[in-house]
């Protein structure tokens, strides 16, 4: 990923086409050692696109990836209410382990206040 970021730095900050010499310095300027094959790599890959192009593209492609939340929320859908309903119950119940834990901090300081 290191080297496709500094790619892209070199690409939007003017340079069309850069580099291994590019990257080396993009790299070298925050302490990390480059290594020829990835930088090669890269720049093969790379070589003659569009970097606005690209992301571009790739936008679409994290589009179809499913994150997190979606994952869930498409398991509770397809289990029906009853899926639903567990998740909305373990909510409830670390709110009430909250309340509880609030009320014996505040019983902490013995009934004295800071500044009674």
């Amino acid at each position: 990923m290191r080297y496709v970021a500094a790619y892209l730095l070199a690409a939007l900050g003017g340079n069309e086409n850069p580099d291994t010499k590019d990257i080396k310095k993009i790299l070298d300027s925050v302490g990390i050692e480059a290594e020829d094959a990835n930088m090669s790599k890269v720049i093969s890959e790379l070589k003659g696109k569009n970097v606005n192009e690209v992301i571009a593209s790739g936008y679409g492609k994290l589009a179809s990836m499913p994150a997190g939340g979606a994952v869930a929320v498409a398991s509770s859908a397809a289990g029906g209410a009853g899926g639903a309903a567990a998740p909305a119950a373990a909510a409830a119940e670390e709110k009430k382990e909250e309340k509880k834990e609030e009320s014996e901090e505040s019983d902490d300081d013995m009934g004295f206040g800071l500044f009674d």
